[in-house]
């Protein structure tokens, strides 16, 4: 007979963070998830107290976790841990069968459903004439490239090859916007995400900003990811031209591009019917002012935009893309810091 995981197996692969809780309300442990969620690692979670690291806008929450024997379920709760933003969570509190005053704790960020009809509204509200009158121009600037490379000194090739690749990528994404309802993803495959985050570099820097600088952090061990080239390249096209353009006005501007292995990382996936495993980030952060903490939770919304003349398709089209990855994709803002983040979690490519 197969023996059964043990108990701390089990835990390491809950999406759900779990906190170990004993009756003097310090935490004695917690589980990967925990630690994704909470943005600090085990050794700095256990050990604490409760009410320390974890501070909830209902004070009814605290009062049950102080009888040690409530059986609490909220949803929505305003959850503030240390120096990160507040995020809605859902949470339970429940005692530890045969362990009187221990606790478990269990947080998960709150989410709206989501459902094609967001997709669809992008689809719906983005007309074929327009995909059109930008494809005919698009065909004129590839021939006229074309042109260019035979009479240009081969050392100029590369850029001409640039434009032309940009211009098939971007046909393609007209293509993707008109079926952005559509339920079937684009296709995947193995993927570089360092090569596909240099790609997206040479594009953005080819357009300008050069006074915007962008330093890199990558984890040369990655392995290859699950994903569409394609759709990765104009995901991290959006992501640092946005970062770029959100610090333009300070004073010292600086875009950073990380890349990492997050142990533990799963994403319960809808589609799918069961979690997978997201443990490579890329994480695109700026030390801009910081999106307008009004449009904060509905910048992944199509039609919505912080920038004065912003259409509000880039960062819808950015999580519909990741999404078709089973990919996730969330903000930050590290106010003490001064730091945007937008982190992007993918699978690993099965070798």
């Amino acid at each position: 007979m197969t023996a059964l995981p043990d108990a701390q197996q089990q835990l390491a692969s809950l999406a759900l963070a779990v906190l170990l809780v004993d009756p003097e309300l310090v935490i004695r442990g917690a589980n990967p998830a925990a630690e994704q969620l909470l943005g600090v690692g085990a050794s700095r979670i256990v050990g604490q107290s409760v009410s320390k690291l974890l501070r909830f806008d209902q004070t009814r929450l605290n009062d049950w976790l102080a009888q040690r024997d409530a059986q609490v379920a909220a949803h929505g709760v305003a959850l503030q841990v240390e120096h990160l933003p507040a995020r809605q969570v859902d949470l339970t509190i429940a005692p530890v069968s045969r362990e009187p005053g221990w606790q478990m704790i269990t947080l998960q960020e709150s989410k709206k459903v989501e459902t094609l009809d967001e997709d669809r509204a992008i689809a719906v509200r983005t007309p074929a004439i327009l995909a059109h009158e930008i494809k005919n121009p698009l065909a004129a600037i590839r021939g006229a490239a074309q042109l260019l490379e035979r009479k240009m000194p081969a050392g100029d090739h590369a850029m001409v090859r640039l434009i032309t690749d940009e211009v098939d990528r971007i046909a393609k994404l007209i293509d993707r916007m008109q079926s952005l309802g559509r339920e079937q993803p684009e296709p995947v495959s193995p993927c570089n995400l360092h090569e596909v985050i240099r790609r997206a570099r040479a594009v953005v820097e080819a357009a300008g900003d050069a006074g915007v600088p962008v330093t890199e952090e990558f984890d040369p061990s990655l392995p290859p990811v699950l994903g569409n080239a394609d759709g990765l390249v104009q995901v991290m096209i959006n992501l640092i031209s946005n970062a770029r353009d959100a610090c333009s006005r300070s004073e010292n501007p600086r875009v950073m591009i990380r890349t990492r292995f997050v142990s533990g990382f799963v994403m319960s996936a809808i589609r799918l019917g069961r979690p997978i495993r997201l443990p490579i980030e890329v994480r695109v952060s700026d030390n801009g002012p910081g999106i307008d903490p009004v449009l904060r939770d509905h910048i992944f919304e199509p039609f919505v935009s912080s920038k004065k003349n912003g259409q509000g398709l880039g960062l819808a089209l950015v999580k519909k893309l990741v999404r078709d990855m089973d990919g996730r994709i969330s903000h930050e803002r590290d106010e003490s810091g001064g730091w945007t983040h937008f982190s992007v979690h993918l699978p690993v490519a099965k070798s």
